[in-house]
């Protein structure tokens, strides 16, 4: 016999309720269309989470967490520490070009809250703090002058050029991002 554990539920809770908010948005993914497509019970949702903002944070911690060691990975393969730091792009290029590309997830859920301390702006803020120390990382592996300051600069490009990529279906965005990335370098 095949049974779904509780944890199974809880999974498919978050992976539905990702998709659909990264899709649609969060006021667009409502509850019934949450209980309907990932095939559970209301009741099921409210052992899991309090409410519905309880489980967008959930599920948007759960992305942060995934896309960051998936981009960490991917920008970790480029052999030297200039080319991991002009690695951001092409990697982001090859996301933008990605079957279901729709931005930043953290961008466009901060969007759509009003209030600095709503917990989804301050999961985006945590997920951009840890972007940014990541290429802070980069920029020390490089050895630059004042790593902080150009990884706030590099911070600034990528979330230009996703966002570019998104309004403008433009994904060569990236590669604009890049060429300016260089010339801070000296590449």
């Amino acid at each position: 016999m095949n049974e779904i554990t509780s944890n199974d539920t809880r999974d498919i809770i978050l992976d539905v309720t990702e998709k659909l908010i990264y899709k649609s948005g969060i006021a667009a993914t409502g509850m019934d269309l949450l209980v309907k497509t990932a095939g559970v019970s209301r009741k099921s949702i409210y052992r899991y989470f309090a409410n519905k903002d309880e489980l967008v944070v959930a599920a948007l911690q759960r992305r942060d967490l995934r896309w960051m060691t998936w981009f960490r990975a991917e920008v970790g393969k480029a052999d030297s520490s200039g080319e991991r730091l002009l690695n951001l792009f092409t990697v982001l290029k090859h996301w933008f070009a990605s079957e279901g590309f729709r931005g930043c997830a953290f961008i466009n859920t901060s969007g759509e809250t009003g209030n600095p301390q709503d917990p989804v702006r301050l999961v985006a803020k945590e997920h951009k703090q840890k972007l940014l120390d990541y290429v802070c990382e980069l920029c020390t592996e490089h050895g630059v002058h004042d790593p902080q300051a150009l990884a706030h600069q590099l911070l600034i490009l990528i979330d230009g050029a996703i966002t570019v990529a998104l309004v403008m279906g433009d994904h060569s965005a990236a590669d604009n991002a890049q060429c300016m990335a260089r010339k801070l370098l000296d590449l």
